[in-house]
């Protein structure tokens, strides 16, 4: 009876030691992968951690790539197109209801297309009906500095241009035209924009005996009023020469929205393309000499 006793009392106590095995065994293989992952876990990087530092904000200081007529420092993204088309209205706001305030008779037409080869590099081809001039630019951004001060901008611009010039007095024509630009853009407080534009210009007067140069300095400024609204105006300081005897003004708004800029202008000067705005105009800037101008351009992507 005792020996049969201590039988049952030791398969009993086997059985619970082989629980007992069988319980610890998964509970420590447990354990041992979790141990590992928890030392990970002390030293893997947050998930909310920033891996690299943010792109900069790319210094701007006026929208468009340019003005009334003038050019800005400004250049589209590599890649992209600008089409434009602009008028200049032949009669004045002083011809009254007969000429509907101007906007009842010819215009001066532009059409233009530009290109960025490069996010600091643009082509544009402009074609005006005013003496069918047809105009070829390159625009660099050279660099830009200031963003926690004064931002302001750099660039230049080269360009050349034909035209349908007059038969000169001994049978020749002189229709090429060449230019450069330099372009100084800064951003003044919250909201104005000021640019100065120094041009040189050869052969500015197409029915002119001798070639000549001339040199300019441009004014330009942009207050933004709010997100899609600013008021522009511009100022061409030209050498007084016949038949181009005064500076060209230009002042009016500036409308922005999904990649259209619509200007509207006022202004004393019909020529638009670079080689024709840079010598100057026969109009004063008197109210009785001013016209109603506009600008439309579309950024196209493909």
């Amino acid at each position: 009876m005792l020996l049969r006793s201590a039988v049952f009392r030791s398969s009993v106590l086997a059985r619970a030691a082989r629980c007992c095995v069988s319980a610890i065994v998964p509970l420590g293989l447990v354990a041992l992968l979790l141990v590992p992952r928890v030392g990970e876990a002390q030293i893997r990087p947050a998930r909310w951690q920033r891996s690299s530092e943010a792109t900069a904000i790319p210094i701007t200081v006026f929208h468009s790539p340019q003005s009334a007529n003038l050019p800005t420092a400004e250049t589209l993204q590599r890649g992209e197109l600008q089409f434009e088309i602009s008028h200049r209205f032949v009669p004045t706001f002083s011809d009254g209801v007969d000429a509907l305030w101007g906007l009842d008779g010819p215009v001066f037409n532009r059409l233009g297309l530009a290109f960025a080869f490069h996010d600091r590099g643009m082509v544009t081809l402009q074609r005006s009906n005013l003496e069918d001039n047809l105009d070829l630019s390159v625009k660099l951004r050279l660099f830009e500095m200031g963003r926690e001060s004064v931002p302001f901008m750099v660039a230049i611009v080269g360009g050349l241009a034909g035209n349908d010039a007059p038969v000169l007095p001994d049978g020749s024509t002189r229709p090429g035209q060449y230019y450069g630009q330099l372009i100084i853009n800064a951003f003044l407080g919250d909201n104005v924009a000021l640019g100065v534009v120094p041009s040189v210009l050869r052969n500015p007067r197409l029915d002119a005996p001798d070639v000549e140069n001339a040199f300019s300095v441009g004014l330009t400024g942009q207050v933004y009023v709010s997100q899609h609204v600013s008021v522009l105006a511009e100022w061409n300081l030209s050498e007084e020469r016949v038949g181009l005897e005064h500076d060209a003004g230009s002042f009016g708004i500036e409308l922005e929205t999904g990649g259209h800029f619509f200007k509207l202008l006022v202004t004393n000067t019909v020529r638009m393309n670079p080689a024709q705005f840079l010598g100057g105009t026969p109009f004063s800037f008197d109210p009785d000499e001013w016209r109603f101008g506009f600008n439309v351009t579309r950024l196209l992507h493909f």
